[in-house]
């Protein structure tokens, strides 16, 4: 391998591509660094990376190899996470064990009187399998089945090369930690901080770490920043083999005993002793959970076989997510819970609950008019906080000043509630838990913050719109097991009187008003894509709109204006802090910001409105409900017709409807090239030019890129498209084909 030829042909394939010089110049000299150094020297057992990257040249994959070595990946809202690969800007053996030292090096500048360093090591069940096909298939790739628990017996292998003191899971095939164990655990052994191995819901070939701090809590600015400017000056990695790591003493086994503890903490939420008559469907979406929450449940009473049940399918822990609609792990999609939804109508349950691979996530479904409703991240926060509330002041224990926190885009109803119980919320955080677990800090050490006063014993309930809930203060993530604790008595009280949680949330929208809460991600891959995004907060921060879909813009917020918010303190803290929200004519807002943890830009959006009453009629809320869902909706779709107008990009109005787990790209394909050309090939069908089965595979080679389950992705998109055409036979010819997705739709 001729350094200086690659580099060279490296240089001139980049060439063409549209980005700043600065960026191509970024990438050859990591690149160059690459080349002269065996990265996963010591770090993995065997393999050699360096062919993949000549493959990458021969292959004129200039794209990708840009994008692979652009950056160093970067820390975001959860810690680092991103596809796994070759090159800085991909988790491998080398971006963990340079994370894992710069992490011992900041400990140490931070606590330099400690003598003896402890942390904590988790990992969930994520395994890299190239599913993305991102590879040659065939060729060596020592990433290969590169599991979590592999990255983190090399991050223990670091920090015992540092004298650190790792705790750790026992070398057990199913003994995986939870994000929230993992904050707990670290405030039960007085750790200096920890690490989650996770990519959290992200897609399976994605890994990473989540970094926590001594509170149990994820760093914010400005000393995330420290940790970060520290990991990306890493001059190199001192490891040591795992086998000598575990014979230096320094790795410890998290004990039964402990964990046991964490399930206590949460068990010591209930406010009644004993399991009530509901029946429940879990699901842990082949991740952790069923560690966490499952224990929770069947420990409070709920029998496995008799008021517990599982999604058998996805009971195993497997890191490809091979039963799991898209191979999204993600709670907080409808479409990852159709098989917990059919287990719950088989069983005949009260509720659904789901969690994410690292089980911090808790999302669900309710039985709803002889089907299930699922219920979304805002929902969840609106139950908890309302039966929490109720319940705490019916056992006398409600403190006299209830205390909740809420980040700036979860939905307003929870502080509504919290108000008319006489509580106080601080409720404009900036995205991202680790803000909730900042301020549970600072009330525990100073009963203060923002001229509130407060104890941690006031804390009834931290919320995120993205299905993080949070109801003891003595964890300082989102936690889903405290949450499931809390839904579970509420769902057996309701059963006791013969109604559902479903019931409960829509008399509580009737009580205190119906909200309407929707987040709309658009996926913008790669470093074109990274510029897009800038490029659009950029344009929209330069010339905010007047008017958006025809209503006025009443106010625009720009949390990077440091005259209302303050200097930046870091550049993570602008990172943070770059969102903007628009409040406009009939009570709409909108907030638009990059997120910090997946290649995408969001979209939040809100619409409120007064309540009717517990009393009113359910054909008058029905109407309320349907008009602000209509609203909310039409502003959506316009909202993101304008944003990439900013960018050069026109979607036709039904390439909007495409799943938002599809990149942008391919929606730009969708209207631009899919359609017209299937138009086509149907038009030669209906001729007898063509058969319907080879247009029918036609259509599944063109999606396939798209992502799993491809027609499904789009089928949404298809009925918008086929519904703003004229009956003919040619629709219905292609009607008839694109069906072919129900035989192929997942289960």
């Amino acid at each position: 391998m001729n350094h200086s030829i690659l580099t060279a042909a490296a240089r001139e394939g980049f060439r063409p591509i549209n980005l700043a010089a600065e960026i191509k110049q970024a990438a050859l000299d990591h690149l160059q660094d690459w080349l002269r150094t065996d990265k996963f020297s010591g770090l993995i057992a065997a393999g050699d990376y360096r062919p993949l990257l000549q493959w990458m040249i021969d292959s004129r994959n200039f794209d990708l190899l840009l994008d692979s070595f652009y950056q160093v990946i970067p820390f975001g809202t959860g810690g680092r996470r991103g596809p796994v690969g070759i090159g800085p800007n991909r988790i491998n053996p080398y971006t963990i064990a340079s994370s894992i030292q710069g992490h011992v090096e900041y400990l140490r500048k931070k606590l330099p009187d400690e003598r003896r360093l402890k942390v904590v090591v988790a990992y969930d069940v994520r395994e890299f399998n190239d599913l993305r096909g991102i590879y040659p298939a065939g060729a060596p790739n020592p990433l290969l089945g590169l599991s979590s628990k592999d990255l983190a017996h090399i991050a223990a292998s670091v920090y015992c090369a540092a004298g650190v003191t790792a705790y750790m899971p026992p070398d057990e095939p199913a003994d995986y930690i939870s994000t929230p164990e993992l904050s707990y655990l670290i405030r039960r052994y007085g750790a200096h901080g920890g690490i989650n191995v996770s990519a959290s819901h992200n897609h399976p070939d994605d890994n990473g770490g989540k970094f926590y701090n001594k509170d149990g809590g994820q760093e914010i600015p400005p000393h995330d920043e420290e940790l970060v400017r520290i990991v990306e000056t890493v001059g190199g990695v001192r490891s040591i083999p795992y086998d000598e790591a575990l014979r230096s003493g320094l790795i410890r086994p998290i004990s039964g005993e402990d964990r046991q503890a964490y399930i206590g903490l949460n068990l010591g939420l209930r406010l009644e002793r004993g399991a009530g008559p509901a029946k429940f469907v879990f699901t842990g979406l082949h991740g952790t959970g069923i560690n966490t929450v499952g224990r929770c449940l069947q420990e409070m009473g709920y029998a496995a076989g008799e008021k517990f049940f599982v999604v058998e399918e996805q009971r195993e822990f497997r890191g490809d997510f091979k039963n799991v609609m898209f191979r999204n792990p993600n709670p907080e999609l409808p479409e990852s819970l159709a098989l917990g939804i059919a287990r719950a109508k088989e069983v005949g349950a009260d509720l659904l609950l789901a969690t994410d691979p690292d089980a911090d996530r808790l999302g669900g479904a309710a039985p709803a008019g002889g089907d299930f409703a699922f219920i979304n991240g805002n929902e969840f926060a609106i139950l908890l906080t309302r039966f929490r509330l109720e319940s705490l002041k019916r056992a006398g224990r409600l403190p006299a000043r209830p205390l909740g926190l809420k980040t700036q885009v979860t939905t307003e109803l929870v502080r509504r509630l919290i108000e008319a119980y006489g509580g106080v919320v601080i409720g404009d955080l900036l995205v991202g838990f680790k803000y909730i677990g900042d301020i549970l800090g600072r009330f525990e050490r100073t009963g203060r913050f923002g001229g509130i006063e407060a104890s941690i014993d006031d804390f009834v309930i931290g919320a995120e719109e993205s299905h993080g809930l949070l109801m003891t203060p003595e964890i300082r993530d989102k936690d889903a097991a405290g949450a499931a604790v809390v839904l579970a008595e509420l769902a057996s009280e309701l059963r006791s009187r013969g109604e559902t949680v479903y019931d409960y949330l829509l008399d509580t929208y009737k009580r205190y008003g119906y909200f309407r809460n929707s987040v709309r991600s658009t996926v913008m891959q790669g470093a074109a894509g990274s510029a897009d995004i800038s490029k659009i907060q950029q344009a929209l921060r330069a010339a905010p709109p007047a008017e958006i879909a025809g209503r006025k813009v009443l106010q625009v917020i720009d949390y990077w204006d440091e005259t209302k918010f303050g200097p930046f303190v870091s550049e993570t803290d602008r990172s943070g802090r770059n969102l903007i929200t628009f409040l406009l004519e009939g009570g709409m807002k909108a907030t638009i910001r990059p997120s910090g943890t997946e290649p995408k830009n969001k979209v939040y959006l809100e619409l409120g409105a007064e309540p009717v009453g517990a009393d009113a009629d359910e054909r008058t809320f029905a109407a309320l409900r349907a008009k602000t869902d209509r609203e909310a909706r039409e502003f959506s779709n316009s909202f993101l017709q304008m944003m990439l107008a900013l960018i050069g990009v026109e979607l036709p109005a039904y390439a909007l409807e495409i799943s938002d787990l599809v990149a942008l790209p391919h929606k730009i394909h969708f209207g631009k090239t899919f359609i017209p050309e299937f138009e086509r090939r149907a038009e030669a069908a209906a001729q007898g030019r063509a058969g319907e089965e080879a247009v029918g595979e036609w259509v599944d080679r063109s999606l396939a890129p798209y992502g799993p389950d491809a027609r499904f992705l789009v089928r949404n998109a298809f009925a918008a498209y086929a519904a703003g055409q004229a009956d003919s036979a040619r629709l219905s010819l292609q009607k008839r084909i694109f069906a072919g997705a129900q035989r192929n739709a997942p289960r």
